[in-house]
């Protein structure tokens, strides 16, 4: 990625008073002849040429009429000033708290395009904060640093807590830019059904607008965004206020057959499930929590209805067998051959040339 500058934060910050050594030096007068034409003191001149002094309303008014420009001018290039100070001094206090990006997974922040990249580190701080909304690291440990807390899910996520905190976080983001229509519980449920015969569609180009927009009818944001080192999630099924639901998937497993549970998965804690509630599922958590079987429960009839289920155990290991089932109830033959894996009917090594492995590309 190419490195980026802050353009309102420079190294050096330029006082109001270069404006004024430049405009005297046009006019051939020396500091003396300015304090005699403004009616200050020499003294008081060196000061404002040096930003020790500020130009406050009645300067302004004196340097409009010696000089020229606006008093509008004057305090906009005073103001400016004060604000460049401020802004070099809260970066040099908070290169003072870089440790703390050794915290963050800040490399697939950057990677990802989450975050801008800086060498200087109290502008990397700065740019994490901004991230996350937050005006101190302090305010982000509140918030982000156990952001698990919030979730159902296992001990597992403690030790990962920052990356996973992280990730949400860019859910989040990418949600606020989602249009949706107020959550509707009955038509999310029928655009779900809608959305089963999505999983023959082999290119995420095709198959991933239609979800999102068709959720986003119902009044649930869809995002997909790559899981950072140290952050071993599926997916997660949030609220993020009483009208709009999030559910963020991971991109942690490429083929369909895990890809389309997940969401799934995520869409039936959506849709069963309060919305005081978060859940964020964990690779190898092991979370056995009857909310997590109800939502297992909703994808796996959702994907194969149980009536079709029940001809699972007759329809032999073929290939061709596979295929031919999954035709008649409109799946795709991935999604049946990870069911009978599953549930034992097939060994985790047979057909899996029937899956498909998506190449998701994140979505700018």
């Amino acid at each position: 990625m190419t490195e980026l500058t802050h353009p309102l934060t420079p190294d050096w910050v330029s006082p109001p008073g270069d404006t004024i050594a430049d405009r005297i030096e046009e006019l051939g007068w020396s500091q003396r002849e300015l304090a005699e034409r403004l009616g200050y003191t020499t003294k008081h001149v060196s000061m404002l040429i040096n930003g020790r002094a500020p130009i406050t309303e009645e300067t302004a008014v004196r340097l409009e009429r010696v000089l020229g420009s606006t008093v509008r001018f004057w305090l906009e290039r005073e103001a400016q000033y004060r604000d460049s100070l401020i802004k070099q001094e809260q970066i040099s206090l908070l290169s003072e708290q870089a440790d703390w990006l050794k915290v963050l997974p800040t490399s697939d922040m950057i990677a990802y395009g989450w975050i801008q990249k800086f060498t200087n580190k109290g502008l990397q701080v700065a740019e994490c904060l901004r991230f996350f909304g937050v005006a101190t690291v302090e305010a982000w440990r509140l918030r982000y640093a156990n952001a698990g807390a919030a979730f159902r899910s296992s001990e597992t996520f403690a030790k990962d807590g920052a990356a996973v905190g992280a990730w949400l976080r860019q859910g989040e983001v990418k949600a606020a830019e989602l249009s949706c229509e107020p959550f509707d519980q009955k038509k999310f449920k029928a655009v779900l059904k809608e959305l089963r015969s999505l999983t023959n569609e082999s290119d995420p180009a095709v198959f991933v607008p239609t979800l999102i927009r068709k959720c986003g009818e119902a009044g649930v944001a869809v995002v997909f965004e790559p899981a950072p080192k140290k952050c071993p999630v599926s997916g997660a099924a949030r609220w993020l206020n009483k009208r709009k639901a999030l559910i963020q998937l991971s991109l942690r497993h490429r083929s369909n057959d895990h890809l389309w549970f997940s969401f799934f998965h995520e869409a039936g804690h959506i849709a069963l499930h309060s919305k005081s509630s978060s859940f964020i599922d964990i690779d190898g958590s092991g979370l056995d929590d009857e909310k997590e079987k109800e939502a297992d429960r909703f994808a796996r009839d959702i994907l194969i209805p149980p009536r079709d289920a029940q001809r699972l155990y007759e329809i032999g290991r073929s290939a061709a067998a596979v295929e031919a089932f999954s035709k008649e109830i409109g799946i795709a033959p991935g999604i049946v051959v990870g069911r009978m894996q599953k549930e034992g009917l097939l060994p985790w090594s047979h057909l899996n040339g029937l899956k498909t492995r998506y190449e998701l590309k994140r979505r700018s």
